[in-house]
């Protein structure tokens, strides 16, 4: 179809002001947070309703376009990169609360809702909303279900999969299904609803999403820790899940963090080498009594000072610096480039030290803060785009950082998916007959490879995975393979 008639076609859909064609209006959709990968796409469509969606994919089909949904774009791999001659499908204006179920704990929102907004529309009910990525004031439902997003309670929570009981779903085709369950808890058969989660918007687009919502528990109670370094702190994390107990939640920030946040927000942390945020909760009497041990546990693995949080306004100021670290580096670099792995928790001296020795190598400076519960690491490597070669210096250290996770039995992705960004690094982890698994899945829902093409596999395969329009691949069109 040409450019001018597409148009058209999307305004007959969405009204004029539901499409953006112009190229410098197109040009602040050329990336997701990872902005080290740039592509304008050729149309941005924004759709209010699940019916507008269905006929823009339709159309997609029909006419064998690319497409590639976001919300608010603030994924970290480039998930929700454009793709050259393709769509842009914005979710950023589906963003009503369709209905609060209590009594079954469960709240029915579109993919536009903000993550945070879950939680203010129950909490006068005394509930909550568990996974909390740190952007959850501007993140996006439809992106967290996308990447399997977390945060600092998926130890004791869980990720997005968890959460999330159903969803109406616009396949490639522009079909409609619903997969998961109603208000029961369970449905039988495959579970396509988890293959979903996660998928990283290769199988289809989230129009309408069902998430279950927690009770409030009876009793919440927060520590700051400091130490001299990571090795003492980690070693604090160590002795607290050996003795048995899952807090809510257990950050650690190293000095160059701490020194970031200090700039921008100024939470007043003490003068440390690493910082550990730890948070309990529960009922009262379990919370007071584990609340000791973990206090008992820090100052046997040489706690410098620990402070506990008298209020909710000490408390929201302890995780404030955690919560805006990465926007605080722009205090002490011009650009980072962010990594996700994660490592058997047992691991995390290792592959910190094994960080601080690549960072000396690089002559890049890295900031680590991360999820030291569960291994899930977020290197932030420092470096200046305004020197020529910077920029490819720190991708590949982050690479190494990658290889030290494998080789240390962890994985690629913690919560921000591989996207475009770790692609690469696919075949470091999966086999070619993994990779051929995860095809013939995404093969069975898009068999035409028009849904996010290019993202999570490492190079054309057996579907003739590429960007752009789809192409026959060669062998195909000699009648020497089928499509799956």
């Amino acid at each position: 179809m040409e450019r001018e008639r597409l148009v058209e076609t999307m305004r007959g859909i969405l009204g004029p002001e539901g499409v953006i064609s112009e190229r410098e209006e197109l040009r602040t959709y050329e990336c997701d947070g990872l902005m080290n990968y740039r592509v304008i796409p050729d149309l941005v469509v924004l759709p209010e309703t699940a019916e507008q969606v269905q006929r823009v994919v339709r159309v997609c089909y029909e006419e064998g376009i690319p497409f590639v949904a976001r919300g608010s774009g603030t994924g970290l791999s480039g998930g929700a990169l454009p793709v050259e001659s393709g769509i842009l499908i914005v979710t950023s204006r589906m963003r009503r609360i369709l209905e609060v179920d209590i009594p079954n704990q469960r709240v029915v929102v579109e993919p536009g809702v903000i993550n945070l907004w879950i939680t203010e529309a129950v909490s006068g009910e005394g509930y909550y909303y568990a996974p909390d990525p740190a952007s959850q004031v501007v993140c996006s439902i439809g992106g967290n279900v996308a990447e399997n997003s977390g945060g600092v309670h998926c130890l004791k929570y869980g990720f997005t999969t968890n959460h999330v009981t159903g969803a109406e779903v616009v396949l490639p085709d522009g079909s409609v299904v619903h997969l998961g369950g109603g208000k029961a808890p369970d449905a039988p058969g495959y579970d396509l609803l988890g293959a979903f989660v996660g998928s990283e918007g290769t199988l289809g687009i989230a129009t309408r999403i069902t998430v279950r919502v927690c009770r409030k528990p009876e009793a919440v109670k927060t520590l700051l820790a400091a130490f001299e370094d990571t090795e003492a702190a980690g070693g604090a994390v160590s002795g607290i899940i050996g003795a048995g107990i899952v807090p809510a939640a257990v950050e650690m920030m190293d000095r160059l963090t701490i020194e970031a946040v200090e700039v921008a927000v100024h939470p007043n942390y003490p003068d440390a080498g690493a910082i550990l945020i730890v948070e309990l909760d529960g009922p009262e009497a379990e919370v007071e009594s584990q609340f000791e041990q973990v206090i008992g546990i820090c100052k046997q693995n040489r706690a410098t000072e620990v402070r506990v949080a008298g209020s909710d306004a000490e408390r929201a100021l302890f995780w404030k610096g955690r919560k805006a670290a990465f926007a605080a580096m722009g205090r002490i670099s011009n650009d980072y480039y962010v990594q996700d792995s994660v490592v058997p928790r047992t691991e995390l001296s290792a592959v910190l030290k094994k960080i601080s020795e690549l960072s000396g190598r690089y002559g890049l400076r890295v900031a680590n803060v991360f999820h030291a519960g569960d291994g899930n690491l977020h290197p932030l490597v420092l470096y200046d785009n305004n020197v020529p070669g910077e920029a490819e210096k720190a991708e590949e250290l982050a690479g190494e950082i990658v290889f030290a996770c494998l080789e240390h039995g962890g994985s690629l992705t913690g919560e921000h998916g591989i996207g475009e960004d770790k692609k690469k690094y696919m075949p470091k982890m999966f086999t070619a007959e993994d990779l051929d698994v995860m095809q013939l899945l995404r093969c069975a829902f898009d068999p035409h490879q028009i849904c996010n093409p290019g993202k999570i596999f490492p190079t054309p395969r057996l579907c003739g995975e590429r960007p752009g329009p789809f192409r026959m691949h060669p062998v195909q069109k000699a009648g020497l393979a089928e499509l799956f």
